[in-house]
């Protein structure tokens, strides 16, 4: 009775825990939260001082004995303490202005693949932050409902998710996943990229904030180049150590720069959508030809990226509206209609959903 009057206090909550952003869908209300997946600890104390917008602010300016860290790589929870604390964190803010804290069902977005080990620490994570049920989603799936595919049909749809962390590849019928490929390149591992290549060909020594940047600014997939354009390159200033001398330094890049710096990984990538398309049956491939590739997720917004998709893999690609969201979107969808989207999540054994 006690259980049933509390849970009506507030409203369920879907989240995309991503590497390096977290989401957070409340059921009736829509996104209310899009803050980094960064926690800044004293590491003398072990006091948590800042979470989400604050402790990103932190990232390459703390003193030693703070650090400014991301309980999550490659989309998988590395430090459970400071991942629920996290969560709990975000879940009190949405429920920042209650007197009695409520325990709402929560939904979190997961990559394919992980373990039994590894979906349990997230439960257990979600559990601690005061979720009186936790259900799982993998995160191509959540992205393909956020993009309003038919999933639950008999039908081919290829989504491809990338992250911070990773980068999800999957093919979707009759509301189930046919086929999964989880891969560890995408946007952290372009960010890295710019770093080595900024090392390497200028000598000089960027942080991760700045090659973002560069990425976001700068980055392209695919060279565009129409007869008789002239068109100056695009390009920006970065700041810097020069290795050499030890002293700060601001050199300029351009978009081939960036382009040649994350050249390679964005080649993986293409490589294991084509592996994919010839591991999938036959008649979905039909499918997938007819509908086309859908990118979701940070990573579908670089430059080119749907165009150099679209002419390896001779399928037509398009980037879903909104992507960042799409995931986070797709998992309050199946919030908001449990009922008749249940089976899409991923369960554990003595897991069961409740009924209302």
């Amino acid at each position: 009775m006690f259980e049933k009057f509390f849970s009506k206090l507030g409203k369920d909550i879907a989240i995309d825990l991503g590497t390096a952003n977290t989401l957070v869908y409340v059921k009736g209300e829509g996104i209310v939260i899009r803050e980094p997946s960064v926690v800044a600890i004293n590491q003398k104390t072990g006091q948590i001082l800042a979470i989400g917008r604050e402790a990103k602010k932190m990232v390459g300016r703390t003193p030693a004995n703070i650090v400014a860290t991301r309980p999550l790589k490659n989309g998988v929870i590395s430090d459970f303490e400071v991942a629920e604390q996290m969560l709990k964190y975000f879940v009190q803010k949405v429920y920042q202005n209650k007197v009695i804290l409520p325990r709402p069902r929560l939904i979190i977005g997961i990559p394919c693949g992980l373990t039994e080990v590894e979906k349990r620490a997230v439960r257990e994570a979600g559990k601690n932050a005061r979720a009186r049920n936790v259900f799982l989603i993998e995160q191509p799936m959540a992205a393909a409902i956020g993009a309003k595919l038919p999933v639950q049909e008999a039908g081919g749809n290829l989504v491809v998710d990338i992250g911070g962390g990773t980068t999800e590849i999957a093919v979707i019928s009759l509301g189930g996943i046919v086929l999964s490929k989880s891969l560890k390149i995408a946007g952290d591992k372009l960010n890295q990229d710019v770093i080595d290549f900024v090392e390497e060909e200028y000598k000089l020594l960027i942080g991760e904030k700045t090659a973002e940047e560069a990425k976001i600014k700068l980055g392209n997939a695919y060279f565009f180049k129409k007869k008789g354009s002239r068109k100056e390159k695009r390009e920006m200033p970065i700041r810097g150590r020069n290795l050499i001398s030890g002293l700060p330094e601001e050199v300029v890049v351009n978009e081939d720069d960036i382009r040649r710096a994350i050249e390679r990984s964005v080649k993986e990538i293409v490589v294991e959508i084509k592996n994919a398309i010839e591991e999938t049956p036959p008649e979905l491939v039909a499918d997938i030809m007819l509908k086309g590739i859908y990118l979701t997720g940070g990573g579908a917004m670089l430059k080119g990226l749907d165009t150099l998709i679209a002419r390896e893999t001779r399928i037509p690609t398009r980037v879903v509206e909104d992507p960042l969201t799409a995931v986070v979107r797709g998992a309050g969808a199946v919030l908001e209609n449990l009922d008749e989207l249940e089976d899409v999540l991923t369960q554990l054994e003595e897991t069961e959903i409740p009924k209302e």
